[in-house]
């Protein structure tokens, strides 16, 4: 594995993030309601969006969203999406892009990153539960929504 590293989602690179490819049974995982409900309302100019290279292969991505004007504390600072491919799932990709959001986030003043998934055997929770992330409340949805201090 070469260096991982970060660059901003573009013409160049997005082609290559929408052909991520997922484990059998994570699909279901990908989009929780807040998610959708959130991208509706989600101001452009506050998303953080880049894809993890391995090499010139990109290999993942993260967006997350910056917003100190929100009304709820868990859309301050929040991962909205991570995906890391399958065949590269487990190397640490998803870890490091997690912590890169982390350190932004951080950067930006906020003490507390969020998160919100939905409960499933194959779904993300272990992922989120390792990276530190601890469940702090629910959505009006059913899902957990994580925290990590920072």
């Amino acid at each position: 594995m070469a260096e991982l590293r970060l660059e901003e989602l573009s013409a160049r690179t997005v082609v290559a993030a929408n052909a991520l490819t997922l484990k059998p049974g994570q699909e279901q995982f990908i989009a929780p309601v807040s998610y959708s409900a959130a991208a509706a309302v989600a101001d452009p100019s506050t998303s953080w969006q880049r894809v993890v290279l391995d090499g010139d292969e990109v290999v993942g991505f993260i967006m997350g969203d910056f917003n100190p004007e929100s009304e709820h504390d868990e859309f301050k600072a929040i991962l909205w999406r991570i995906n890391v491919d399958a065949d590269d799932q487990g190397r640490g990709i998803g870890t490091f892009a997690v912590r890169s959001l982390a350190d932004e986030a951080r950067l930006r003043g906020h003490d507390r990153l969020y998160v919100i998934w939905e409960s499933g055997e194959l779904g993300p929770e272990q992922f989120f539960l390792r990276s530190g992330f601890q469940p702090t409340g629910e959505t009006q949805y059913g899902e957990t929504i994580g925290a990590l201090a920072l």
